[in-house]
C-alpha cells in the first residue's frame, strides 16, 4: 500500500499482516514492512508500539532516541529496537531505508542476544546476506503472491542469525564467543569425567575467574551450572531410552557417586531417578 502518513514521501509502500495463530505459537512473524523516504523535518515519538523494529538505513541519517538518550544514525547502518519500551526517530535530512516491526515467541530472546553483542545500532562487515533476507521479506508482500509464513520465519530468523554470527565487537568480543564455544565443546567432550573449573579454564587458556566471567556472561551460566545440565540432560536422555541400571547411568554421565546423583537428580526433577525412568516409560525413543 502508499503511505499518506506525513513527512514520508508518497512513492514509499508499506504492508500490514497479521500472523496466524499456528505462526504466533511458533514462528517469529512480520506484523508490518515497508520501503520508506522519510522527507526532512519527519518526527515520530512513541510509548510503545507492540512488537520488535528492523532497520536498513539505505541513505540519509536519523536521530534515533531509546530510553531518554539520542545518537545519529547513518547510511549503512542496521537499528534493532525494541518498541514495546518508549521510543523515537527525526531527520533533519532526510533518510531511506527497509524496515520490518516482527514479534514472535522467540523474539525478545533474539532480541536481546543480539544488542547485548552489537547494541541497537550497528553495521556489519559484510550487510548483504542479512540486507537481502530484509528485503525479500518485503518483496514477498509486494509481489502479491501467497504469503508463506515458514519462510518469513526463516528470513527473519536468517537475519537475526547473521548478526549474531558476525558480531563485530572487536578482537576481544570475538575471543570471548570463542572462549565460550570451546569451553562447551570441552565440555560436551569430557563430561563424563572429573572436571573442574580450573581444567576448564587451562582448556581455554585462561585464568579461573576470568574464565568464569566470560563463560557466564557469554551463556548465562556458570561453568558449574553447565556441567551439571549437561550431566542432567544425558542422565534424563538414558533414563528415557535405556534400561541401564541407575547406577551405571550414574557413572556413566560423571556423577562421583549413585547417591550424589540421587539427590541433585531428585533436587532437580521431584523424583528419583527410578521414579522418573518409570513415568518416562524405559526404553522409548
Amino acid at each position: 500500500m502508499r503511505t499518506c502518513e506525513e513527512g514520508i514521501a508518497e512513492r514509499s509502500e508499506y504492508f500490514i499482516y497479521a500472523p496466524s495463530r499456528m505462526a504466533q505459537e511458533a514462528f517469529l512473524y512480520p506484523t508490518q514492512c515497508g520501503d520508506f523516504c522519510y522527507l526532512p523535518g519527519y518526527a515520530l515519538t512513541r510509548n510503545a508500539f507492540d512488537s520488535f523494529l528492523l532497520m536498513y538505513i539505505r541513505q540519509g541519517e536519523l536521530l534515533l532516541t531509546l530510553e531518554g538518550q539520542s545518537r545519529r544514525v547513518t547510511a549503512g547502518s542496521f537499528v534493532l529496537i525494541d518498541c514495546y519500551r518508549r521510543h523515537g526517530y527525526a531527520t533533519d535530512k532526510g533518510w531511506e531505508a527497509v524496515w520490518c516491526h516482527f514479534d514472535g515467541v522467540s523474539a525478545r530472546g533474539y532480541y536481546q542476544a543480539v544488542v547485548s553483542r552489537l547494541g541497537n545500532v550497528f553495521s556489519l562487515p559484510d550487510p548483504y546476506p542479512a540486507l537481502r533476507r530484509l528485503e525479500a521479506v518485503f518483496r514477498l508482500f509486494a509481489g502479491g503472491g501467497p504469503v508463506r509464513e515458514p519462510l518469513l520465519a526463516k528470513y527473519l530468523t536468517d537475519i537475526l542469525t547473521e548478526f549474531l554470527l558476525c558480531a563485530p565487537g572487536g578482537a576481544e568480543a570475538r575471543r570471548e564467543q570463542s572462549v565460550a564455544e570451546e569451553a562447551i565443546a570441552y565440555i560436551g567432550e569430557h563430561f563424563r569425567e572429573e572436571l573442574t573449573v580450573g581444567q576448564l579454564a587451562a582448556a581455554v587458556s585462561l585464568s579461573p575467574y576470568h574464565f568464569i566471567r566470560v563463560f557466564k556472561r557469554e551463556t548465562g551460566f556458570t561453568p558449574h551450572a553447565y556441567l551439571c545440565n549437561t550431566r542432567m540432560a544425558t542422565a534424563k536422555y538414558l533414563l528415557k531410552t535405556t534400561r541401564l541400571p541407575v547406577k551405571d547411568i550414574c557413572f556413566a554421565c560423571g556423577f562421583s557417586s549413585e547417591s550424589v546423583f540421587c539427590g541433585a537428580f531428585k533436587r532437580r526433577q521431584g523424583l528419583t531417578p527410578a521414579q522418573y525412568r518409570t513415568q518416562e516409560g524405559a526404553g522409548r525413543q
